[in-house]
């Protein structure tokens, strides 16, 4: 039985046509068709190789298939962001890209980060991420449509009018469908319910949050607040202390949840009270909304991991 440190650690690059392979320590690279019968092909020999860990880039939505496939054979594999890998690139000095590079530049990530290998959503889930992703796709056409509009010419104003018509009609729609599909889910249901307890979080947040972050409820504070980009990041060098700022995390997710936390600080007993103190402190409003955003994810990651609602809350409060 191979230990894990004997056990190999594998990189593939995923484009449409190909999937190029490194496996490390050995070094061998093969490549073969992104194409039912070559990534059958791929994980039967992945398997009797047993590795350790497999490494793919999210790349809009062609990583599906084969991982999959490799998750379906209970093949450890983790799905990494590209820029988190292109960074760990150029820390090496690896300026070429090829799609061979980058098979072994994904198997040295593997080997040296070892991010850790998640369990493939299910078919339902994937479904509500494309129905989520694709109502933000509308809601931006349909924010663009109406800035032209604003400075449109009189001749194009009908036809812009009558697309941001036909933009508003389909978003409708996938609201709908959005809402039926989380209604469908017992668990999904009680989660909506429970999230939308709370004074400020609307049907989009609360969507938005099953969807795109189905970690809520299973992590720490600090871990949730990092994993969505609203922890502070330290800046600083010897004696220079620069300004704690935000960075990366899941932008989608922060985006609802700004909007939501405007809402929040107008109506949210808890956040209300709080945005005040921060501006009365002299806070900018960068900074004060922020720190409200925050507070309404942390708890709401703790509302999800108690199964306590917001009533039920203050009941226990008061």
């Amino acid at each position: 039985m191979k230990t894990e440190q004997s056990q190999p650690f594998v990189g593939i690059d995923v484009s449409k046509a190909t999937l190029d392979l490194c496996v490390l320590p050995s070094g061998e690279q093969w490549s073969c068709q992104n194409s039912a019968s070559g990534i059958n092909s791929l994980v039967k020999r992945l398997a009797a190789l047993k590795p350790a860990l497999i490494v793919l880039e999210a790349t809009g939505g062609l990583q599906m298939p084969v991982t999959a496939a490799l998750a379906e054979c209970q093949l450890p594999v983790a799905v990494v962001n590209p820029r988190q890998v292109r960074d760990f690139a150029k820390a090496l000095g690896i300026l070429a890209k090829t799609d061979a590079i980058d098979a072994r530049v994904l198997a040295r990530f593997a080997e040296a980060v070892r991010p850790e290998a998640r369990p493939l959503r299910d078919a339902q889930a994937l479904e509500l991420e494309a129905l989520m992703a694709r109502r933000r796709q509308l809601v931006e056409m349909c924010t663009a449509e109406k800035n032209r509009l604003q400075t449109a010419p009189k001749p194009v104003q009908k036809d812009l009018k009558a697309h941001i018509t036909w933009l508003e009609k389909r978003l409708a729609d996938f609201n709908g469908d959005i809402g039926r599909l989380i209604k469908s889910s017992p668990l999904w249901r009680e989660k909506d319910a429970l999230l939308r307890s709370v004074p400020g979080v609307g049907p989009v947040l609360s969507t938005t949050l099953i969807g795109d972050l189905p970690e809520l409820g299973a992590l720490n504070r600090h871990e949730i607040a990092a994993l969505v980009g609203l922890a502070p990041l330290n800046r600083d060098s010897g004696h220079f202390r620069g300004k704690r700022m935000i960075w990366g995390g899941r932008a989608e997710v922060r985006s609802v949840l700004f909007m939501a936390t405007l809402s929040a600080v107008r109506c949210n007993p808890v956040i209300r009270p709080f945005y005040r103190h921060l501006k009365a402190a002299g806070k900018p409003f960068k900074v004060r909304m922020t720190a409200c955003m925050r507070k309404l994810l942390v708890i709401l990651n703790s509302m999800a991991k108690t199964n306590t609602h917001w009533r039920l809350q203050e009941d226990a409060s008061g």
